[in-house]
C-alpha cells in the first residue's frame, strides 16, 4: 500500500470510538459492526454473481443472459428494500454514536443505498426488468441503411469522414432509429422511476438520484451556469470555425449546415478540422497493446484487466464501451469494440483509466468503501488519459510517427483537443437540462425540449427530417440515469488533477506538453492521491485532498476556453 495512504488509514483507525460511555450506545455500535459483517457476507457474492451475469449479457446479447441478469439484480436490490434494516441504520445515524471515520463513511453510504430502495419490491422489480429489457434492445439493435444493417463503427466512420451529404444524412438518421423504436419504452421507464421517487418523498427521480449521489441540485445547476458563461463565447468562436471548415468540405454555406454535417451523431466530440489523417499512424497497430504499454510505463499494470476483457466487435455484443469491477478484489474488465484508429485509442485509454482506478483501490479498505470515490472521480481519471490520443508528442514517444510527422500533427491535434473540451461542455449542458426536464414532466413534447436545448447550447437547427423519439437514441438515459453530468464534472476534475500532477511532478514545465509517458512517479502519485483511498472520503474532501482545491470550472476553462476557434497558426515550422 502507498506510504501516504497507509499513514492516512492508520490515523483514521486511531480515532477513538466515542460512544459517550453509554452501554446502550456501545451496544448499538457493536450491532452496527455485526451488521456490516453479515451484510458483506450476504451481498458480496450476490454482487459478483450479478456483475458476471451482466457481463455475459453485454458480451453475448442473449435473451436468457439478460433475463438472468435482471433476476439476479432484482434479488440483490431487494436486499436493500428491508424496512427494518433501514430503520436501524437511520437510528444509528441519528444517534451519532459511530465516530470511527471508516465506519461512519460506510454508514452514510449504506443509508443512502437503502433509502433509494424503500419502495414496494414489486415496483423495484418492474423497474429493473424494464431497464434490462431496453438495454438488451439497445445492445442488439442495428440501424439500417437501404435495408442493410450497419454497425456503430460504420456510422462513426461515415460521419467522421464522408464528404457526401446524402450519405451523411442517411447514416445520421440510421443512428436515430434505435431511439424511435425504444422511445415509448424509455418513457414508461421514466414514469416508473418517478413513481419510485415520489413514494420516497422526492419531487421526482432527478432529485432522488442527486440526493443519493450526495450532490446538491442548486450547487450543480449553479456550477453548470458558470460553465455556460465561461464557455459560451469560446464555443461560439469554435463553432464558427467548425462551420467554416465543414461547409467548405461539403460545399454548403456554414449557416446551412445540418446536424448530420457535423462529425459525430450528437455533436459531442472534437472534430479534426485539418486535412491530416490522425488515424493513419494507428493503421495495423495493436491498440490494446499500445494502451497496456503506456500504463505499464507509468507503473499502472493494465495487463490483468485486458486479460479478462472483451476487446473486439462480434455478433450480439454491446456496441459501446465500458469498464466494470466484478468483485472489488481485482477482477476488473473492459468491454471494447476496438478498431485501429484514433477514436479507439482514446476510448481504450479511457476505459483502462477506469480499470486501473478500480484495480488499485486499496483492498485493505472495508468492502463497502473499496470502490471509486464518486462517479465523476473515475470519469475524470479516464478523461485524463483519453486526452493523450490527441497529442502528437504522445504519438512520437510511442513510436507511431517520426519527428517531421509529429511536427505536422502537433497544431491540428492541439486544436482538436481544445475543440473536444468545448464541444463536449456544451453537449453536457443539453444532457443535464434534458434529463431534468424529462423527469420534471415526462408528458411534455420531449422532442421539442430536446431540440430547444440543442439549439440553445450547441447552436444546431432542428431538421424537418428529425424523427420523433430521436432523444431516446442516447443509451445513457436508460442505463445510467441522471449520471451524464458526472462526465462533465469528471472533465473539471481531470483538468484540476492534471494541474496538480504538473505542479508536483513537472515543476516549471508547460502543462500542455506533459504526457506522463514512461514516468512511474505518475502512477505512484495517482495511487496515493486518488486510487487507494477508495470511497473513504466524502467527495468534496476527496477533491481537495487530490487536487488541492474545491471542484470548479476554472482550471477547465483555463485549459480549453482560451483563444478557441482561431485555427492553426504557423509556429516553429508547424503548418
Amino acid at each position: 500500500m502507498p506510504r501516504t495512504v497507509s499513514v492516512v488509514l492508520v490515523l483514521l483507525a486511531a480515532v477513538p470510538l466515542l460512544a459517550a460511555g453509554n452501554p446502550e450506545n456501545k451496544a448499538m455500535v457493536e450491532r452496527f459492526r455485526e451488521y456490516l459483517r453479515t451484510h458483506q457476507a450476504t451481498v458480496a457474492p450476490m454482487e459478483r454473481e450479478a456483475n458476471l451475469a451482466w457481463w455475459e449479457a453485454a458480451t453475448s446479447g442473449k435473451e436468457e443472459a439478460y433475463k438472468r441478469q435482471s433476476e439476479l439484480q432484482t434479488k440483490l436490490e431487494t436486499v436493500y428494500t428491508d424496512p427494518k434494516t433501514f430503520a436501524f441504520l437511520k437510528e444509528v445515524r441519528a444517534a451519532g454514536v459511530v465516530t470511527d471515520p471508516l465506519e461512519k463513511r460506510q454508514l452514510d453510504r449504506l443509508y443512502l443505498a437503502y433509502l433509494g430502495r424503500q419502495i414496494d419490491p414489486a415496483l423495484l422489480a418492474r423497474i429493473i426488468a424494464a431497464s434490462s429489457a431496453i438495454e438488451q434492445k439497445f445492445s442488439t439493435f442495428r440501424g439500417k441503411v437501404d435495408g442493410k444493417e450497419v454497425t456503430d463503427n460504420e456510422i462513426v466512420e461515415v460521419l467522421a469522414n464522408s464528404r457526401n451529404r446524402d450519405e451523411r444524412k442517411t447514416y445520421w438518421l440510421a443512428s436515430k432509429q434505435v431511439g424511435v423504436a425504444l422511445a415509448p419504452d424509455v418513457l414508461a421507464l421514466v414514469k416508473l422511476r418517478n413513481e419510485q421517487a415520489v413514494a420516497l418523498g422526492f419531487r421526482d427521480y432527478y432529485a432522488l438520484q442527486l440526493a443519493l449521489n450526495e450532490q446538491d441540485e442548486a450547487w450543480l445547476l449553479s456550477l453548470f451556469d458558470e460553465l455556460d458563461r465561461l464557455t459560451a463565447e469560446p464555443f461560439a468562436r469554435a463553432r464558427k470555425r467548425i462551420g467554416e471548415v465543414q461547409g467548405k468540405r461539403l460545399g454548403v454555406p456554414p449557416d446551412r449546415l445540418m446536424p448530420w454535417d457535423y462529425t459525430d451523431r450528437f455533436f459531442q466530440e472534437g472534430p479534426n478540422l485539418s486535412e491530416s489523417n490522425m488515424d493513419a499512424p494507428l493503421a495495423g497497430r495493436d491498440i490494446a497493446k499500445l494502451g497496456a504499454g503506456f500504463y505499464r510505463g507509468i507503473s499502472l499494470d493494465a495487463d490483468p484487466i485486458l486479460a479478462r476483457s472483451d476487446l473486439y466487435e462480434h455478433k450480439g455484443k454491446n456496441p459501446h464501451a465500458f469498464c466494470t469491477d466484478i468483485d472489488r478484489k481485482g477482477d476488473v474488465r473492459a468491454l471494447l469494440n476496438i478498431k485501429p484508429n484514433q477514436e479507439w485509442l482514446g476510448t481504450t485509454l479511457h476505459e483502462l483509466g477506469h480499470g486501473v482506478y478500480s484495480y488499485y483501490t486499496a483492498r485493505s479498505l472495508p468492502y463497502f468503501l473499496r470502490t471509486d470515490n464518486h462517479a465523476f472521480a473515475t470519469e475524470g481519471v479516464a478523461m485524463l488519459f483519453e486526452r493523450l490520443a490527441n497529442n502528437a508528442a504522445f504519438y512520437r514517444a510511442l513510436g507511431l510517427v517520426d519527428e517531421p510527422t509529429s511536427v505536422k500533427l502537433a497544431v491540428p491535434m492541439q486544436e482538436k483537443e481544445q475543440m473536444a473540451g468545448l464541444v463536449f461542455s456544451r453537449w453536457s449542458q443539453v444532457m443535464l437540462r434534458f434529463e431534468k426536464g424529462l423527469y420534471a414532466n415526462p408528458n411534455q413534447d420531449l422532442d421539442a425540449l430536446w431540440w430547444k436545448l440543442v439549439e440553445r447550447y450547441q447552436g444546431l437547427e432542428r431538421p424537418a427530417e428529425a424523427p420523433v423519439g430521436a432523444w431516446a437514441s442516447k443509451i445513457h438515459i436508460v442505463t445510467v440515469p441522471v449520471y451524464y453530468h458526472n462526465y462533465q464534472l469528471g472533465a473539471l476534475f481531470a483538468a484540476q488533477l492534471h494541474a496538480a500532477v504538473c505542479r508536483d511532478l513537472y515543476p516549471g514545465q508547460e502543462p500542455s506538453t506533459v504526457i506522463y509517458l514512461g514516468n512511474p512517479r505518475v502512477g505512484v502519485y495517482l495511487k496515493e492521491k486518488v486510487f487507494a483511498s477508495g470511497a473513504s472520503l466524502q467527495w468534496k474532501e476527496f477533491v481537495k485532498v487530490s487536487t488541492g482545491e474545491p471542484l470548479s470550472p476554472r482550471a477547465f476553462a483555463g485549459q480549453f476556453a482560451k483563444k478557441a476557434g482561431a485555427g492553426p497558426r504557423a509556429s516553429g515550422g508547424q503548418p
